[in-house]
């Protein structure tokens, strides 16, 4: 598919704030069906009669989907319409929480989870280039975090509604109420994303070609490894303030929806900031990732002041739109694929964050020295931001760019 940069407002429809309110209700879709289970943990469990800890693998098989997914949906649909591809991934996420929901058994219910991933990366890398070619380009990463919000939205609300719809109703609501926003998401982009002829030159040899470029995989490695800090710290963050600031459970919502807040505004001022500048952006949000990220480690131990922080935390999400936005820059023809692979990248992120910061806590650490791990990895991630930077520069100083 074309460089996005060269496609225009007539990949959208009349309104791009429309387009973009679209593709936002399928990631606010995904994001829900994502991070629900973790508050059904107990209900699933005790309805399919698994240990509750195993439970932990139908959230594995989810994020191995969306890994899986990404790479293999953009390359095997390379020549499909993009509007076409959006409604055929949310009716197959929508068949996969639907038949979550039905799951005869745990090991089927694992399955379908794995499935109900495979859409997610391929999702929001099409939604991402579909919003960015709606707006002028000086408005791409903006049109991207508000897409994105989608997902943030899904962690402030979604996700709390449908735990508690699937506490009092049964876990099974929960998947059926996704499925059914999924269908609904799915007639939207019929009716109000135009419709795009098939690029004839695409292939999936073309769309594998971005595993090939050294500065789309600087690019992942950035998110993979420098998004990774959040993941440490929201992972465990209900645990840490309970056990170090005396915590009352029931506060727990309270905590996660401190959080959604600052992801809203994360995807926001980020999106600004790689608008304005996406070379001093990355770095920029790394930066401030390190210092909030280590600065947790010490607010931990006031309640009022962890729970501000946690917030603080959330903004990490800024990266999201500036590394998204850097992709398109540098994917050339194989846009799809790169576009995919930043949502495999930040479930790869979520991966290694959260087994770092449980490796820690088992050390015997203190429970806030997620923050630490956290920190850690930010600055891991800015230090391969500059290592990119400088291979970029030495084999094409006339034309690089970040």
């Amino acid at each position: 598919m074309g460089d996005v940069r060269s496609t225009r407002p007539s990949e959208g429809c009349a309104h791009p704030r429309l387009v973009e309110l679209v593709l936002a209700l399928g990631g606010f879709c995904i994001g829900t069906s994502e991070f629900v289970i973790m508050g059904l943990v107990n209900r699933v469990a005790q309805d399919l009669q698994v240990p509750i800890p195993d439970v932990g693998y139908a959230i594995s098989s989810y994020a191995l989907g969306v890994v899986v997914g990404a790479p293999l949906i953009s390359a095997l649909a390379a020549r499909v319409p993009r509007r076409v591809l959006l409604i055929v991934l949310m009716l197959l996420f929508a068949i996969g929480n639907l038949a979550s929901a039905f799951a005869p058994d745990f090991a089927s219910f694992v399955l379908l989870r794995f499935i109900s991933g495979l859409p997610h990366g391929a999702y929001f890398g099409i939604a991402a280039l579909v919003a960015a070619a709606s707006v002028p380009i000086d408005q791409r990463a903006g049109a991207i975090g508000r897409v994105m919000l989608g997902l943030s939205v899904a962690i402030l609300i979604g996700a709390p509604l449908a735990t508690w719809a699937g506490n009092l109703f049964g876990w099974q609501m929960a998947f059926i109420a996704v499925g059914m926003i999924a269908l609904i998401t799915a007639g939207l982009v019929r009716l109000l994303i135009l419709a795009q002829a098939a690029d004839v030159n695409a292939s999936p040899k073309r769309e594998l070609s971005a595993l090939a470029k050294h500065r789309v995989l600087f690019t992942l490695a950035v998110g993979c490894i420098g998004f990774g800090g959040m993941f440490a710290v929201f992972s465990y963050v209900v645990p840490t303030l309970t056990e170090q600031a005396g915590m009352r459970e029931a506060l727990g919502p309270l905590v996660l929806a401190v959080f959604g807040v600052g992801t809203i505004l994360g995807n926001l001022i980020g999106a600004r900031l790689a608008d304005k500048n996406l070379l001093s952006a990355i770095p920029t949000i790394l930066i401030w990732c390190l210092i909030i990220q280590g600065l947790f480690y010490f607010a931990a131990n006031s309640l009022w002041l962890g729970i501000i922080c946690v917030g603080l935390v959330g903004t990490s999400v800024a990266l999201g739109p500036a590394l998204q936005t850097r992709l398109m820059d540098v994917a050339e023809d194989a846009q799809t694929m790169a576009a995919s692979l930043n949502h495999a990248a930040f479930n790869g992120a979520n991966t290694l964050g959260a087994w770092l910061a449980g490796v820690t806590v088992k050390m015997s650490f203190v429970w806030s020295a997620t923050g630490l791990v956290g920190a850690g990895l930010a600055a891991a991630g800015l230090v391969i931001f500059y290592i990119g930077l400088w291979v970029e520069r030495s084999r094409d100083p006339a034309t690089a760019r970040i």
